[in-house]
C-alpha cells in the first residue's frame, strides 16, 4: 500500500475556502482520474464508488491515484449490468437512485461529479433528506442523465485539451526516463 503525503481530494477541496482551483491544475487532476477509471474499465471493473474522498494526492498533490475499492465490482463482460444499490449518495448516478441496472457509466456519472466539483468547490446536487437528493440527481439537468447519453472514458480521453495534455505529460515522462537511464 501507498501513502498518500497530500491526503485526498476532499480534504484539497477544504483547504481552498472558496478559493478556486486553476484551470490547468483542475485539469491535470481530471485526466489523471480520466486514466486511471479507463484502466480499470478496460479491465470490466466497476468502481461504483467514485467520490473525492476516493481520490488520493501524491508527489505533493501533483499525482492522483483512485483509491478505496471495497465496493467494486468485476464485469464478466463489457456490457454486463450491475443490479446494487451501492455508493455515496452526493455521486450516485440516476439509474441507482431508481434501482435499475447499470454498468460503467455509473462512474461516468460520478467522474462528471467530481469535475462540477473541482470546478465549483461544491457538490453538483445538494437535499435535505435522500428522496429529495435522488429526485434532485434524477430530474436536474447538469449531467446526462441518462446513461446512453454519457460519453466513454474513452471518448472523453480524446477530447482535445485533455490529448493535449496527456501528449504534453507523456513527453515529460519520456524525458525524464531517457535521463534516468543515461544518469
Amino acid at each position: 500500500m501507498e501513502y498518500c503525503d497530500g491526503g485526498d481530494l476532499l480534504k484539497k477541496i477544504n483547504i481552498q475556502k472558496g478559493v478556486p482551483f486553476n484551470e490547468d491544475q483542475i485539469v491535470k487532476w481530471f485526466l489523471q482520474i480520466c486514466l486511471g477509471l479507463k484502466h480499470i474499465h478496460d479491465q470490466k471493473i466497476l468502481h461504483r464508488d467514485i467520490k473525492s474522498q476516493n481520490i488520493f494526492l501524491t508527489n505533493g498533490g501533483m499525482t492522483v491515484k483512485l483509491g478505496d475499492f471495497g465496493i467494486a465490482k468485476l464485469l464478466n463482460k463489457t456490457m454486463e449490468l450491475a443490479r446494487t444499490l451501492v455508493g455515496t449518495p452526493n455521486y450516485i448516478s440516476p439509474e441507482i437512485c431508481k434501482g435499475r441496472p447499470y454498468n460503467n457509466k455509473t462512474d461516468i456519472w460520478s467522474l462528471g461529479c467530481i469535475l462540477y466539483e473541482l470546478c465549483t468547490l461544491s457538490h453538483p446536487f445538494k437535499g435535505a433528506c435522500l428522496p429529495q437528493l435522488f429526485s434532485k440527481i434524477c430530474k436536474e439537468t447538469i449531467l446526462q442523465v441518462h446513461p446512453r447519453d454519457r460519453p466513454s472514458v474513452s471518448s472523453i480521453l480524446r477530447r482535445p485539451i485533455l490529448e493535449n495534455i496527456n501528449r504534453k505529460q507523456l513527453d515529460t515522462l519520456v524525458i525524464i526516463l531517457i535521463d534516468s537511464l543515461f544518469i
